[in-house]
């Protein structure tokens, strides 16, 4: 870590002692009832087995209402990394290897605060090319100090990388896989690495190697399993005696044994735990694959407490999507019908209803994460980004959408509600199977979920906005088969809530069209509001537009307009303006805005406007279709080492291009009558009898030349 970063941390108050490391490790179409302590544990007759992710679970916290983003991969990963929700990532439906864009996501940001960052195994967010040159959005192009594993989403089906599969020619054959290396292609020296010890055992040596060599930095290690998905190909041995630091799978770093499990007949090895029991050949190789993840947790697990650092580590551990209906070898299918992977629920993956999307989440850390412990807290993978800051003693960028889970994993802090919503659009419909009694067949196609007020929204094959939710009271109704939708006013009123609601937190994708783009955003009622805008000031050096909500402000107050007059000095600064915005006609209006760092605008939960990340100080706009009333707004503003300069414009139906009129801008009454506690500019700045704060304002901004930047 460099000079400036370390100096920083130390003027925020945060050193290397107090970030912890982090290990966030996912995994590939494991179903929420694959875990023994999420359902197997409860079942009769044949279940899988996972003692080591059981005695994560007792030992941490276990997240009953984690949720993905999207019930497929590349779109849920694509928010997990982002922070974003499938109503703003730039990667949705089955748009597999596009490039992840260019913005703030859980891997820059922590390197910039501080961390070494690490991404091992399956990616898929690339971009169109050949090779790391080529792809734009290469892992070591987003953030990630260090890559280790398959680029294309499609490799991580095979998890034998340097072998032919299957053995000998057939229109299932695939051909040897890619593995990179930074910018070294690597597979030829993989031979019998089947892939999930392969990264398990990297992922060993990484941790290893930053603790002896950089004990002082903190790391993030992002072990990207590619298992349990399809082909269902079986490691080689059985997993090595022991695990840990010196135990388990271990990275030996030679060419034809990279580790020590590349032995034996690649395909060979089935846990004892599932052979006899008549169950088949491709659950035999179901189980044993989990079982076989199970196995390497644990390992990692083992090793940070082999190496001393188990209390300063914490690790996170999840899945994309709800367990697959994928074909294996010649074109065999599996299902997950005999060990009920999708638990208590209804759906698999690419379904929206609870088995597609309800992900078995659990928190580990042993001085940080409460033990024992079950949580109910709604939350979704792209929360994990703000979660990770705030560990990591850094405020989350304002433009994502994750709200931190801090105050629900260590029960220290007031738990924000984020937002809990799911789109999503491919063909064919839900499996007939014997446990889905209330969903089964139920045709796909444009799918939209949204979980509010304690209750469930769920609509598929939407044709238009018009068209109503499937109402559920998943408390009651894990299999979502009793509809409350127009079952009582409290419903009817819900139900256009929701509508109301999913218009209001997304924005249009042209990639991803969808039924309900081009309707208006609905208006809100405000309690008595008057004109106003609310503002509150803040000091600090951010290495982005932070998320000034759960900061300390230096004063708060309403004045008549946005523009800088309370900006409290000319560097280092933000400004948090809040409020309604009163729109005089339905219609397309556009947003402008120019700034001299960053600015972020927000209309409900929409990202309007994102001036932020390697913004230039060019003007940039984007447009809206908005109901006529009011929609509350917030605009965030930071200003660094040069002149501030702030400019919100609009224009639309009969509204010129311009600042916002005065008369558009109102507040709720209750947060009238606020002012400032001492002069913005400086605390040691008095006024001169009878001047305004307005006129010591203008008086001390004159002084320091930067009042022509002011917004006119």
């Amino acid at each position: 870590m460099n000079c400036l970063i370390f100096i920083l941390l130390v003027i925020a108050g945060i050193s290397h002692a107090q970030q912890p490391n982090i290990i966030f490790i996912l995994a590939d179409d494991l179903g929420y009832g694959d875990l023994g302590v999420f359902w197997q544990n409860g079942r009769t007759g044949n279940r899988i087995r996972t003692p080591e992710l059981d005695a994560m679970a007792a030992a941490g916290t276990r997240l009953n209402q984690h949720y993905a983003p999207a019930p497929v991969c590349a779109p849920s990963r694509a928010s997990l990394i982002s922070g974003m929700t499938q109503g703003h990532a730039n990667i949705r439906d089955n748009q597999f290897d596009k490039d992840i864009e260019d913005n703030y996501n859980f891997a820059n940001t922590l390197r910039t605060s501080g961390y070494y960052t690490a991404l091992v195994g399956k990616y898929g967010l690339q971009g169109t090319g050949a090779n790391p040159t080529q792809w734009p959005a290469y892992p070591t192009k987003r953030g990630f100090d260090y890559f280790y594993g398959y680029v294309r989403h499609a490799d991580g089906h095979q998890h034998y990388p340097a072998h032919t599969w299957p053995l000998g020619t057939g229109v299932d054959a695939q051909s040897p896989k890619e593995v990179w290396e930074n910018n070294i292609e690597v597979s030829a020296g993989l031979s019998k690495c089947y892939t999930g010890d392969l990264f398990t055992a990297k992922a060993k040596q990484i941790i290893a190697a930053r603790t002896a060599n950089n004990p002082a930095q903190p790391f993030f290690l992002f072990l990207s399993y590619d298992t349990p998905h399809g082909a269902f190909q079986l490691p080689t041995v059985a997993y090595p005696a022991g695990k840990g630091a010196t135990a388990g799978l271990q990275w030996l770093g030679t060419s034809g044994s990279m580790i020590n499990t590349a032995t034996g007949t690649i395909d060979n090895y089935r846990d004892p735990l599932y052979t006899g029991l008549g169950i088949g050949d491709v659950y035999e190789r179901q189980a044993t694959i989990v079982t076989r993840m199970d196995h390497q947790v644990g390992d990692i697990l083992q090793t940070l407490t082999d190496l001393g650092i188990a209390n300063k580590t914490l690790v996170f551990f999840t899945s994309d999507n709800g367990p697959s209906n994928e074909p294996y070898l010649t074109g065999a299918n599996y299902t997950p019908v005999l060990f009920q992977s999708y638990g208590p629920f209804e759906g698999q993956k690419r379904d929206v209803f609870e088995g597609g999307v309800r992900e078995p989440t659990l928190a580990w850390g042993p001085t940080r994460i409460l033990a024992n412990r079950t949580s109910n807290q709604l939350s979704q993978l792209h929360d994990w980004m703000a979660t990770f800051l705030d560990f990591a003693g850094v405020q989350r960028p304002a433009r994502i959408d994750g709200v931190s889970l801090v105050p629900t994993l260590t029960g220290s802090g007031i738990q924000q509600q984020g937002i809990a919503y799911v789109e999503y659009d491919v063909t064919g419909t839900m499996p007939n199977w014997a446990d889905f009694t209330n969903n089964a067949g139920t045709s796909r196609l444009q799918t939209q979920s949204i979980y509010l007020e304690g209750y469930k929204g769920i609509r598929n094959n939407v044709t238009a906005h018009t068209q109503n939710f499937k109402i559920f009271n998943l408390t009651a109704d894990l299999k979502e088969g009793n509809n409350l939708a127009g079952t009582s006013a409290f419903f009817t009123g819900l139900q256009q809530r929701m509508k109301d609601r999913v218009l209001q937190l997304r924005m249009p994708n042209t990639s991803a069209p969808r039924a309900y783009d081009n309707d208006p955003v609905p208006a809100v009622t405000a309690p008595s509001p008057v004109n106003g805008v609310q503002i509150r000031t803040y000091e600090g050096n951010w290495n982005w537009v932070p998320n000034f909500e759960s900061m300390p402000q230096i004063g708060t107050y309403v004045d008549s307009q946005i523009n800088l007059v309370r900006l409290s000095r000319a560097q280092n600064a933000g400004l948090y303006f809040t409020g309604y915005l009163s729109v005089p006609s339905a219609g397309n209006w556009t947003f402008y805005t120019t700034a001299n760092t960053g600015v972020i605008f927000k209309l409900h939960d929409k990202l309007v406007l994102d001036a932020d990340y390697n913004y230039t100080g060019t003007e940039i706009n984007r447009t809206v279709n908005l109901s006529a009333g009011l929609h509350p707004y917030r605009l965030y503003y930071r200003t660094a080492a040069t002149a501030p300069n702030l400019q919100l414009l609009w224009s639309g139906t009969g509204v010129t291009k311009g600042p916002i009129a005065p008369a558009r801008l109102f507040v709720e009454s209750t947060v009238t009558g606020i002012r400032l506690p001492q002069n913005p500019i400086h605390p040691g700045i008095k006024a001169k009898k009878g001047r305004t704060l307005d006129g010591r304002l203008r008086a001390e901004s004159k002084r320091k030349s930067w009042q022509g930047n002011f917004q006119k």
